[in-house]
């Protein structure tokens, strides 16, 4: 990559990162109750056809993806989980809903979306409460698993982020964790988790080709909503994940590179 075009994605890759808390609250106040899920979907070849219930199999893409990253491990089953960043509480409901985890809570950092997810997802054993991913409100050792999907790289400080993960896993417990980095990003990431104090890094690979597909096949979901709530002026820096777009040729083309990775926690 010339040092241009590495210096101009460098600008608009903090620019995003400026502008994604404020554009986040404002789709939490304007899409519907039946938004569930912000991710960009993931689909394998050949296709997972994971069994859904009728209610889930418009969001069969991003529970793909949430699904994926939530079983590396060999699944959730009688396991104190906590999601940082569970956005419109889709994820959560859905995992708690099929894996059988002992208690569920999600955090998010948006009080209007924590709002809808408490008043939306009410299921035995889940629990929604706001917070900050880089002071988690959680004593030590309080959960055996925590999931983190594509939400991460708006953090400002990364490296908090992997500590409060360390912290509040018990000592075996798993970090299930699924984001996206520009590719000229990757040394600097992979040196923060495999350097990160008490997590080892089990097992990662990348997802680009299981992303572009699930952005294909998920895009007249995501356009019509884009649609509905982003006005026109704003959609230059808006981009949504859809087929041609901004997002969908940078991680076609491998500029951005989209992982997918199990750390555990040493005993």
């Amino acid at each position: 990559m010339r040092l241009a075009d590495r210096a101009t994605r460098t600008v608009l890759w903090k620019l995003n990162q400026k502008i994604q808390k404020p554009f986040y609250r404002y789709l939490s106040r304007r899409v519907g109750d039946d938004v569930l899920f912000l991710n960009w979907g993931y689909e394998e070849n050949p296709p997972m056809a994971l069994a859904l219930d009728p209610a889930d199999e418009p969001n069969r893409y991003p529970i793909q993806l949430c699904h994926s990253t939530a079983t590396q491990n060999g699944g959730l089953a009688g396991k104190r989980v906590l999601e940082v960043g569970c956005g419109r509480g889709g994820s959560a409901s859905y995992l708690t809903r099929t894996q059988g985890p002992e208690s569920y809570v999600g955090l998010d950092l948006s009080t209007t979306g924590i709002d809808f997810c408490q008043r939306r997802h009410q299921l035995p054993g889940l629990e929604f409460v706001h917070g900050h991913a880089e002071n988690l409100p959680f004593p030590p050792g309080s959960f055996d698993a925590v999931i983190n999907i594509e939400s991460s790289h708006c953090y400002p400080h990364f490296d908090r982020f992997l500590s409060e993960v360390t912290r509040v896993l018990r000592p075996g417990g798993a970090f299930l964790y699924a984001d996206v980095r520009q590719s000229f990003q990757c040394a600097k990431w992979d040196a923060a988790l495999s350097g990160a104090p008490g997590l080892r890094v089990v097992s990662q690979r990348n997802i680009n080709a299981e992303i572009v597909r699930g952005i294909e096949l998920n895009t007249p979901h995501w356009a019509a909503m884009w649609d509905r709530v982003v006005p026109r002026f704003m959609r230059p820096v808006a981009d949504a994940p859809v087929t041609g777009s901004f997002i969908y040729r940078d991680v076609k083309s491998g500029q951005q590179v989209y992982r997918m990775y199990y750390l555990a926690k040493g005993d």
